[in-house]
């Protein structure tokens, strides 16, 4: 067995325990990823040159325009490693790129316009327009799939649970009844303000040399407006906002909104996996029994609610890591330093968590059987809930001190029952109309909107 490409010898659960559930990441976030949207990002911009075009670039035939695009498109992790063996000897992983990308251009015999290869640009207008443009498409192709499952599922259980009566609980105690269908619907709801706060934040892109300013642009060629050329080529060939001015970097502060984002769905979920596994706790839910499975290596009765308990571990992890990006990445010295570097190869992890703990969740609700029996017999056993509802309509009728008449009512140590309710009311003073009116109010019927 080769220890080092083994699932088995991973140090991180992404590419051991859980690999298969997110092997489409490193498409986005591996280093051969990277390697990949570095070499998209030069060879697009060599491109946008021969497009303005400058001068020394107007020989170049815009038939080989398909032709360069190959390069980054059927990109090899045999070449990938050939990029990584340039960087072992510039010990620069931008200019290996820009090097391996020479030599490819003296493959196919075009050498003489190579110079023109990440022409004025510094390392990190490459780096802030990979890294962004690698979150887009994560994000989009990867985790929004899987979040909207999520989010489907979720929609689906409110449609089907609309009608059905659930005992409350305020604090863990006893409360005035809902419906199943809106409780799920919260979160449908949640998640929608969300998704829609998301859709607002831009993916933002640096690209302006050394220190922002275009300064070797502008020494070479004065007369061209850098600064329109930019942005207009960050918007038609990657789909990026350029931000300007700016530093050697990004600012970040819009990655830094995505995360906040992306942590704030996977806190709603956290708390979504809790509701779930404490009802299951309280036999609201059962859960369906796949043959074969163990739920505890002692006690063999037991069904554990596992699926929600990876999917909280996982979201948790996941907003760690989000948080301290969106709190470290849009802080730099001066003109830059080297910290969000480091940092930055690990966007991909939170979304990994991320997507384990949604597949982790999805999992679970599909498991979940409605217990009506156990619902029911607990609106049965809480006739005290429908205190406030007489109360209510006794204040409506003017009837002195509703609240404290019914709070002596229900606080007293002997059970509150259908029973005992129905006593309480037919012993008021009031009209026989509100009496009716009064006891046709139950814990199954008295849900709400």
């Amino acid at each position: 067995m080769d220890k080092a490409f083994h699932a088995l010898t991973a140090v991180s659960p992404i590419d051991g325990r859980y690999r298969n559930k997110v092997e489409q990441l490193s498409d986005y976030f591996s280093e051969y990823a990277l390697i990949r949207y570095r070499v998209r990002v030069e060879i697009e911009y060599f491109i946008a040159l021969c497009n303005i075009p400058l001068p020394q670039l107007k020989g170049f035939p815009k038939s080989k325009f398909q032709t360069l695009r190959k390069i980054y498109k059927d990109l090899t992790v045999e070449q990938a490693a050939r990029v990584k063996d340039i960087e072992k000897i510039t010990n620069h992983d931008v200019k290996a790129v820009e090097y391996f990308i020479k030599e490819e251009f003296k493959r196919l015999k075009i050498e003489k316009f190579s110079e023109f290869v990440h022409f004025g640009l510094t390392s990190q207008d490459i780096n802030n327009t990979a890294t962004p443009l690698s979150l887009k498409e994560g994000v989009a192709e990867a985790y929004m799939p899987e979040l909207l499952d999520v989010k489907k599922t979720l929609e689906g259980f409110a449609k089907q649970w609309k009608d059905v009566p659930m005992l409350a609980h305020t604090h863990g105690q006893p409360a005035s009844p809902t419906l199943l269908g809106k409780e799920i619907k919260v979160f449908v709801e949640r998640l929608d303000k969300q998704l829609k706060l998301l859709k607002t934040v831009p993916y933002s892109s640096k690209f302006g040399g050394a220190t922002g300013g275009m300064n070797a642009h502008k020494v070479a060629y004065p007369q061209i407006d850098w600064n329109k050329f930019a942005a207009a080529f960050q918007k038609e060939a990657f789909g990026l906002d350029r931000s300007y001015p700016t530093t050697q970097i990004e600012h970040y502060d819009n990655l830094a909104a995505l995360f906040d984002n992306l942590k704030r769905i996977n806190t709603i979920l956290i708390d979504l996996c809790r509701d779930v596994w404490t009802y299951i706790s309280m036999e609201y839910f059962k859960q369906k029994i796949k043959a074969g499975e163990v739920g505890s290596s002692a006690m063999p009765h037991k069904v554990n609610p596992i699926d929600f308990e990876n999917a909280e571990g996982n979201f948790g992890v996941a907003n760690a890591i989000f948080e301290h990006l969106s709190s470290k990445l849009p802080i730099s010295r001066m003109q830059r330093d080297l910290t969000d570097s480091t940092v930055l190869r690990n966007v991909g992890v939170p979304i990994a968590h991320s997507i384990i703990a949604l597949k982790s969740l999805k999992k679970g609700l599909g498991k979940l059987i409605l217990n009506r029996e156990k619902l029911n017999s607990d609106l049965e056993d809480n006739w005290a809930v429908v205190a406030e509802a007489l109360q209510t309509i006794l204040r409506r009728e003017g009837y002195p001190h509703p609240y404290e008449t019914l709070k002596e009512l229900t606080r007293v140590n002997t059970k509150v029952t259908r029973e005992s309710i129905a006593e309480f009311v037919k012993g008021l003073k009031i009209k026989e109309s509100v009496k009716k009116e009064m006891l046709s109010v139950t814990p199954q019927n008295y849900t709400g909107i």
